[in-house]
C-alpha cells in the first residue's frame, strides 16, 4: 500500500523560502491525486495545495496564492511543495496526503485523501 513521508520543514524568516517533499512508497503516485494540507495551533487540518492526476488541475488556498507552488517529479515518485515569501501565519504542521481518483471528490477536501503522511513542522518567525 502506498507510504507518504514529508521531509524539509523548519525554522525560516518572514520572508524566507522553504522546498517541502513528499516521498512515495508502495506505489506510484500517477494514479493518485496528491496534495499539501497544513493544520495550525488551534485550527482544523486545511488544504493548502492540490493537484489532479488526470487534468492537472490545481487548486491553492487563497492565502498561499502566488507564493506557493505544487509539483511533482514523477521519476523519483515525489510530491514537492516550493513555498516562497513565507508568512508568520503560514507557520503549521504540513502534511502530504494523496487518494484515488474515485475517493477525491471535492480537490484539496480532507476527507478524500485516503492515505497521509507524518507531517513536518515550518515555523516562521523572526
Amino acid at each position: 500500500q502506498l507510504q507518504l513521508v514529508e521531509s524539509g520543514g523548519g525554522l525560516v524568516q518572514p520572508g524566507g523560502s522553504l522546498r517541502l517533499s513528499c516521498a512515495a512508497s508502495g506505489t506510484t503516485l500517477n494514479a493518485y491525486e496528491v496534495g499539501w494540507f497544513r493544520q495550525a495551533p488551534g485550527k482544523s487540518r486545511a488544504g493548502v495545495s492540490c493537484i489532479r492526476s488526470t487534468t492537472f488541475s490545481t487548486y491553492y488556498a487563497d492565502s498561499v496564492k502566488g507564493r506557493f507552488t505544487i509539483s511533482r517529479d514523477t521519476a523519483k515518485n515525489t510530491v514537492y511543495l516550493q513555498m516562497n515569501n513565507l508568512k508568520p501565519e503560514d507557520t503549521a504542521v504540513y502534511y502530504c496526503a494523496a487518494g484515488t481518483r474515485t475517493a477525491v471528490v471535492g480537490l484539496c477536501r480532507t476527507r478524500g485523501y485516503e492515505y497521509w503522511g507524518q507531517g513536518t513542522q515550518v515555523t516562521v518567525s523572526s
